[in-house]
């Protein structure tokens, strides 16, 4: 079924945020998130405690700026350590369409919950249809939202790095619902001296209006990686290379929104901000002013930064 996306902005004004009732390192999800450290030394009531405060803090800052954001809290009952990272099971369009998608750990299932659509309505927007992938987690096959999808929702195309997280012909058959061109690659890091599959596309890459920060060094393929350099040059892109270490420090991690005055920023971690270069900053900041936030804990726990925690609504009011 096509669900086209007309007159779609790249970024919005508005980001759905979950703020957590239950943190620790994620067990499920560690067996593929290098990223993860369960052994921190602190209780889980102490890294909930710490998790809470990098939440509101950094819900403060966007707001500051005049970004929108809906807090939903988590229940503490259905026990979902990275509910705070809503942008994995479900996606807002302008056309009214929400896209629900198939999650690779058990636990973060639970994590779609259909009041939070409710919320959103309550809040004024219109949601006309829900298109849902969930079903695929019952043949093993997961695409987690824009953890998986970057969508260039002007331009119509949609950057995946295939992963155990990000299924090919699931991801083609998103695109051919929603009218996107798929350009697919392989991005992969280090570990033990292997090298393994990034386990979320924003991890490596984020998309702005006129800007893509990208570890193209992640791509080894290097036809794939000209193919993506070539998609985002064509479509008017400045490309900011960072490198594996910046991916470390979540420097890929980042999401372009809008605040007051149709202003826009670009959102990271404290930590994804320090890992920049002076240039790097330069280039971004041409783009506009940058917000960042102390996500330690977040980071550390979760394995996941600021974009993780963002849910774009696009949805007409």
């Amino acid at each position: 079924m096509k669900q086209k996306d007309k007159g779609c902005m790249q970024i919005t004004n508005t980001i759905l945020m979950v703020r957590p009732a239950t943190f620790r390192s994620n067990e499920e999800t560690a067996v593929n998130n290098y990223y993860q450290k369960s052994d921190v030394g602190l209780s889980e009531a102490e890294l909930l405690q710490n998790a809470q405060a990098e939440f509101d803090a950094f819900v403060e800052k966007l707001q500051a700026q005049g970004v929108k954001v809906v807090v939903v809290n988590a229940v503490e009952a259905d026990d979902t350590p990275d509910a705070h990272f809503p942008n994995n099971w479900i996606s807002f369009h302008a056309n009214g369409t929400v896209a629900l998608y198939p999650m690779f750990a058990e636990n973060r299932r639970r994590e779609r919950r259909e009041v939070i659509l409710d919320i959103l309505e309550e809040q004024g927007f219109q949601i006309e249809n829900v298109v849902d992938y969930s079903s695929a987690e019952a043949e093993n096959l997961f695409l987690e939202g824009t953890g998986s999808i970057l969508m260039d929702r002007v331009h119509k195309k949609a950057y995946c790095a295939l992963s155990p997280r990000a299924d090919e012909e699931l991801f083609i058959e998103f695109c051919e619902d929603f009218e996107y061109t798929p350009v697919i690659f392989t991005a992969n890091q280090t570990v033990n001296g292997e090298r393994m599959a990034i386990y979320h596309t924003n991890v490596m890459m984020a998309l702005g209006e006129n800007l893509a920060v990208i570890c193209l060094d992640s791509i080894d393929d290097k036809k794939e990686r000209k193919n993506v350099v070539n998609h985002l040059k064509a479509d008017g892109k400045e490309v900011v290379a960072i490198s594996e270490e910046q991916v470390t420090h979540f420097a890929g991690n980042m999401l372009q929104v809008k605040g007051a005055n149709g202003q826009a920023y670009m959102v990271m971690s404290a930590d994804a901000y320090q890992s920049l270069t002076p240039n790097q900053l330069k280039d971004i900041e041409k783009h506009g002013p940058i917000i960042h936030s102390d996500l330690h804990w977040i980071e550390t726990c979760g394995g996941g930064s600021a974009r993780c925690m963002m849910a774009e609504v696009f949805l007409p009011s």
